[in-house]
């Protein structure tokens, strides 16, 4: 294999951890319950954030991700005080004052500012938990090169979710549409059983497809004029 014109593009597909929202969990909860949970834990669980830090420096995000999820799992209000202090957010921390303290607030901007290698895994969790999300894809690695033996492009991609690879995959063009095609048609089964049940699709996911399928549209109007011009010029089997 003779690879050649290698390029290389990080592509992200959507964030990692979205504005807070207030109905990540029970409205009686948001957020003076919540925070009080954390602060009756909080030696303890900066302790734990302690232990996390260290692992996502050292690299071992999978570890890092599973360990969230299990602190989800066990203590999901104090999870859900932690995350959303993690996204440094002056609303949140504006309304811990109101219904708690100045003081509670601090504890919380304070998680902020010790922990921020750990925003995005507690974003991704949240994610999971608050919208039955597993692993969402959240970026692609890219590199581009080309065989000059068997006269193809060949397209290498890691999907990431946060800091964790998920996978990594190298084909042709051809190949890696094969797989862009599952996806769609999946997409597609998934409205049309939706459709079937008369089941809603929300106005925000509504939006977000809509955007989606332009933008694809925009991308497969290039691939056409892409064709095209192979067509006028094709390989040889030299």
């Amino acid at each position: 294999m003779t690879p050649r014109g290698r390029e290389t593009q990080t592509n992200g597909i959507g964030p990692a951890c979205e504005p807070v929202a207030m109905d990540d969990v029970d409205s009686e909860a948001m957020p003076g319950a919540i925070v009080e949970a954390y602060l009756d834990r909080e030696r303890g669980i900066r302790g734990f954030l302690d232990e996390l830090d260290s692992l996502a420096v050292e690299g071992d995000h999978e570890a890092v991700r599973d360990r969230i999820r299990g602190f989800a799992a066990n203590d999901r209000a104090a999870f859900f005080a932690v995350a959303l202090a993690l996204t440094n957010s002056s609303h949140f921390f504006g309304d811990v004052e109101a219904q708690l303290d100045v003081t509670a607030a601090d504890a919380l901007r304070d998680l902020a500012e010790t922990y921020p290698a750990l925003a995005e895994h507690f974003g991704v969790v949240r994610m999971e938990v608050a919208g039955d999300r597993h692993n969402p894809v959240t970026g692609l690695d890219v590199t581009t090169t080309y065989d000059a033996d068997q006269g193809v492009p060949l397209v290498t991609y890691t999907a990431h979710s946060g800091d964790v690879e998920l996978c990594e995959s190298r084909g042709s063009p051809a190949e890696v549409l094969a797989t862009a095609t599952y996806v769609v048609q999946a997409t597609n089964d998934a409205l049309e059983a939706a459709t079937s049940d008369d089941h809603p699709v929300n106005t925000d996911e509504l939006s977000e497809l809509i955007d989606r399928r332009e933008e694809l549209e925009s991308e497969l109007s290039v691939l056409r004029d892409r064709i095209d011009q192979l067509r006028r010029a094709p390989v040889g089997d030299e």
